[in-house]
């Protein structure tokens, strides 16, 4: 008897800073590997970063491939299971950097902050003389935030660094310790990466807000709220799960809400 059940989807979000000495050779590699899923994948002479979707197995093979490939050797992949289709199509592109912080020559693969897991988070923001920092836009920070995190309140990633200026001699004056967190935790390298020129002790989430999630099953603990995605899932809870949440939801009341209101709906966003 045919087994009709709809084959279960599954999306993973990846991310590698390492040099690409032939970006273009390697778009077309990646082209030839993602023809069976759907996503996002970013490529620069600094690295590799993508959220995919597709079966079980077509995952399986992508991830091998990927493996294999010198550069990429031991990245990781997070994997969760989808209910929505998370892309309608497959985009390869070429970037000048797989994420831009607005400020030239941070060499991530030259050293970032210290990588804390989530069990080390736990009791490390808990502590009186660590600031602890959301590392994503205003209306991620609304939907869901760790307990005690200060949302710098900018609109763009590349926003980030002017509120660091803006207080990093007065953290240093306290002898504070700086944490911050992003949803997989690209955007938390390349910020570190830079803030290491402020001889300031920097933390990073280990695999961002969605690998706390992952590893603790308590998560609500220490969290308040959603986790916002960049696809068609919209938001997740703490358990990996999809909610109610709509694009309405996330934008309504932002100053540029409309704008990214439409964006999403083309799903011209790229990967955390």
């Amino acid at each position: 008897m045919t087994d009709l059940r709809p084959v279960p989807l599954f999306h993973i979000a990846f991310y590698q800073f390492t040099r690409l000495e032939d970006v273009d050779a390697m778009i077309d590699c990646v082209r030839a590997l993602t023809a069976e899923l759907r996503g996002s994948v970013l490529l620069a002479p600094e690295g590799i970063n993508g959220m995919v979707a597709g079966t079980a197995a077509n995952l399986d093979a992508f991830e091998a491939a990927l493996l294999a490939m010198p550069p990429f050797g031991g990245m990781p992949f997070k994997r969760s299971e989808c209910k929505t289709v998370p892309f309608s199509r497959m985009k390869v592109r070429r970037k000048k950097e797989i994420v831009p912080l607005g400020i030239t020559g941070v060499d991530v693969t030259a050293g970032t902050g210290i990588n804390v897991s989530p069990a080390e988070w736990r009791e490390l923001i808990r502590q009186e003389d660590v600031v602890l920092l959301d590392n994503r836009n205003s209306f991620e920070f609304r939907l869901g935030r760790f307990h005690n995190a200060i949302d710098p309140g900018v609109r763009s990633f590349r926003d980030f660094p002017e509120y660091v200026q803006a207080h990093v001699v007065d953290w240093k004056a306290k002898g504070k310790r700086v944490a911050m967190y992003c949803t997989g935790g690209i955007r938390c390298e390349k910020t570190t990466a830079w803030m290491r020129e402020f001889d300031i002790p920097v933390y990073q989430l280990e695999g961002g807000i969605l690998n706390y999630f992952k590893e603790l099953p308590d998560a609500e603990r220490d969290w308040e709220g959603e986790c916002f995605v960049f696809d068609n899932r919209i938001a997740l809870d703490t358990s990996l799960q999809e909610t109610s949440t709509t694009l309405e939801d996330v934008y309504q009341g932002e100053p540029d809400g409309e704008w990214r209101l439409n964006r999403a709906r083309r799903l011209d966003g790229d990967a955390d």
